[in-house]
């Protein structure tokens, strides 16, 4: 399906080949001044565009911190001119993907400005800043600072208007955010958030949306509100997906919603077994894991055992599955179906 693509082409003046560059330790003195003029729009324009490219030399970005280049970017990000504002935030996009730059992020409290910039009018600068913080989300610490900063409600927020590009950099934020903290999203509405998102044309974002919701059913008060605000039916609904991404994020999701007695009595309402035991014969080994997972929760309840039974030999052909994982939990499936009082 064609989707709108953020142009990211600079103003015909803005070449690189343009900027002048001092020889080595001088020229991220030089850039640093440059970026700090605040009288000609044209060179600080010029200075970050070389600097975006300079750090793409990760041998560079060390020295450019050092040199307080960070501190002259944050001021940037408010910058009136779009392509100074665009340029920075790539140059942060490149920074954190280093864990001095992420240090660096944090150490300058740049967090609430790069936020700022989710509100900016222009989608590049936008995709920018939600590209870097994802990035900055991806270690512990950084996705710690994130949601120190309150940013989880606002995300979820933004989850639900942008450009589907953006989206996808949104949900991987959430996922490393929900690592660390379960309770903003989930005072947000992320719950009933992640489960609209499951009807997106796109697969890659109902693929994100249902790994979402799998971080936010770890804790009990999540799977309580996977059941309340009828996550479990949407889920079921894409067991059949034809994303294998999809398929094994979706019966993950009900995994976990289903250890509770009120998770299970609810996929099995919503007839889960009839969708459910195809996958445990899909060719990816993810989804196989997650549906025996899934059918070894609703064997645990009498009715689902009972259902299930009938279902047993297939799901014993598994044991010897090439799968060390998959032999395991069929193993244990098995057991749990076979089980009698």
């Amino acid at each position: 399906m064609a989707t709108s693509v953020i142009s990211a082409n600079l103003p015909p003046n803005i070449d690189p080949t343009k900027a002048t560059m001092a020889y080595g330790n001088g020229a991220l003195r030089r850039l640093n001044r440059e970026l700090q003029d605040t009288e000609n729009m044209l060179t600080r324009q010029k200075a970050v565009k070389a600097l975006c490219d300079y750090l793409h030399d990760h041998e560079h970005v060390a020295a450019a911190i050092h040199e307080g280049i960070v501190v002259s970017l944050k001021s940037l990000l408010r910058d009136t001119d779009v392509t100074c504002r665009q340029l920075s935030t790539m140059c942060f996009y490149v920074i954190s993907q280093h864990s001095v730059g992420r240090e660096a992020i944090l150490d300058t409290g740049t967090i609430e400005p790069l936020s700022a910039l989710f509100e900016d009018a222009e989608d590049i600068c936008r995709r920018n800043a939600h590209m870097a913080i994802e990035m900055l989300s991806e270690v512990p610490f950084g996705a710690d600072g994130i949601v120190q900063a309150a940013l989880v409600p606002k995300l979820i927020e933004k989850v639900k208007s942008e450009h589907d590009e953006i989206k996808e950099y949104i949900l991987d934020t959430l996922h490393f955010c929900l690592i660390v903290n379960t309770q903003d999203a989930l005072k947000a509405h992320g719950m009933e958030v992640f489960t609209s998102l499951l009807a997106s044309n796109l697969a890659t974002i109902r693929a994100k949306a249902a790994r979402d919701i799998m971080d936010l059913s770890v804790p009990l008060d999540g799977k309580d509100k996977a059941v309340e605000v009828g996550t479990v039916p949407a889920l079921i609904g894409l067991l059949g997906d034809n994303a294998s991404a999809v398929r094994a994020n979706a019966a993950g999701a009900l995994s976990f919603i289903a250890v509770t007695t009120q998770g299970k009595y609810t996929a099995l309402n919503a007839d889960c077994v009839n969708p459910l035991l195809p996958l445990v014969n899909d060719p990816n080994s993810e989804v196989r894991v997650n549906a025996l997972k899934v059918v070894t929760c609703l064997a645990e309840a009498p009715e689902g055992r009972k259902i299930l039974t009938g279902h047993v030999e297939q799901i014993r052909q598994l044991e010897s599955d090439e799968i060390t994982n998959v032999r395991k939990h069929a193993e244990i499936a098995v057991r749990v179906i076979t089980w009698r009082p």
